[in-house]
């Protein structure tokens, strides 16, 4: 048995080095990264507008759970 899992193993190793993916290097410019990184940026920021905290809701709340268990009763 022990033979039969270490010919499997070889299998399985041989198998997973034919479809490794070799990952290309970055051939951009210094210039051409600096504006990705721009481009990339969130347009809003956090500190310039003050309305923006707050607006959202709290995510937990003691009645977003009794809703689910409402319908188990019901039926």
């Amino acid at each position: 048995m022990d033979k039969r899992l270490a010919k499997r193993h070889k299998r399985q190793v041989a198998r997973k080095k034919e479809h490794i993916k070799i990952s290309e290097p970055d051939v951009r410019t210094p210039e051409e990264i600096k504006a990705a990184r721009e481009a990339s940026r969130p347009t809003v920021d956090r500190g310039s507008d003050g309305s923006v905290h707050g607006v959202t809701s709290p995510v937990r709340s003691g009645r977003g759970a009794g809703t689910g268990s409402a319908a188990k009763t019901d039926a």
